[in-house]
């Protein structure tokens, strides 16, 4: 498949898509991640992971404070923002590489913007805080749209669709107008189908084995699929035995389209990243058939 290519311009950074895949590694600044709870709650241990991300190979950095797995409640204002400014405003000083901040507030993300961040990654697609689109527009920053059916504590309740794609398709279209229409550039905003986000485990499988459908919306696409219970329910594997169904689901995805891959491992994933593109780039000429 020959992916669309996108530049991302911010007052900060320009993002070249499409010409190589990007890795995003995402730090969870929470002690109940589903993935990695409590492992970089700590300060020092969470600037360090970020440093790791970054050297080995990370393209972005995407930092949050508040749990989103199934059933989760909503993190109070105050505990997210000292969970996840001072972690930004050191690793903005240690590396090079853009922070996203992964909320749904805006009181979290403008303060993270002002301690270094350069994006906003909103699961809600903009849905949970009426400021954020105007904090968005004005910062000029790129921002995800996530699909997400419900909120965290209901998504996984028996989510069900007529029609999964299209309907999850229609839903990121209404958001990006509704963006667009509140100011926001159309060339700086992601989307993202919202893998493990009110989906069983054949919908997130058939959103990676259909992800180029997406493309229909003419924007780039992220994709997370990292460690999430789909993999598990698979493969039979707990949440620390799930980085080869992550590869593989990572490998699809980039075959299908996507542009951006968030994970939590960055090390192998860069490897398996860079392959996949070398294969996608190849090209069959005389003498190289064998």
């Amino acid at each position: 498949m020959n992916r669309a290519h996108f530049t991302i311009r911010s007052p900060h950074f320009t993002l070249e898509l499409g010409k190589r895949s990007l890795l995003m590694g995402t730090i969870n600044v929470t002690p109940d991640s589903f993935s990695d709870g409590g492992h970089f709650f700590d300060l020092d241990q969470a600037i360090k992971q970020g440093e790791v991300l970054a050297s080995s190979g990370a393209d972005l950095l995407d930092i949050g404070g508040e749990s989103t797995r199934p059933f989760s409640d909503p993190v109070p204002l105050e505990e997210e923002l000292r969970r996840v400014i001072p972690v930004i405003s050191e690793l903005a000083k240690r590396t090079s590489i853009p922070i996203s901040i992964d909320t749904c507030k805006s009181q979290v993300a403008r303060a993270a913007l002002d301690a270094g961040a350069t994006m906003i990654n909103d699961i809600s697609g903009l849905r949970f805080d009426p400021e954020m689109l105007q904090l968005a527009a004005a910062a000029e920053v790129p921002i995800v749209l996530m699909h997400m059916l419900g909120t965290p504590r209901t998504m996984q309740v028996e989510p069900h669709y007529v029609s999964l794609l299209s309907e999850i398709i229609a839903f990121l279209e209404e958001r990006i107008q509704f963006a667009c229409a509140g100011g926001i550039s159309r060339g700086r905003i992601i989307i993202d189908p919202g893998i493990g986000f009110g989906k069983t485990v054949d919908h997130n499988l058939s959103i990676i084995k259909h992800l180029d459908a997406f493309t229909t919306l003419g924007q780039p696409i992220l994709l997370g699929p990292s460690r999430k219970s789909f993999i598990g329910a698979v493969l039979d594997k707990q949440v620390n035995e799930r980085e080869p169904g992550t590869w593989a689901a990572v490998c699809t995805a980039i075959l299908k389209g996507a542009h951006i891959v968030r994970v939590h491992e960055v090390a192998t994933c860069r490897q398996i990243v860079d392959l996949t593109d070398a294969i996608l780039s190849a090209e069959l000429t005389r003498g190289n058939e064998e």
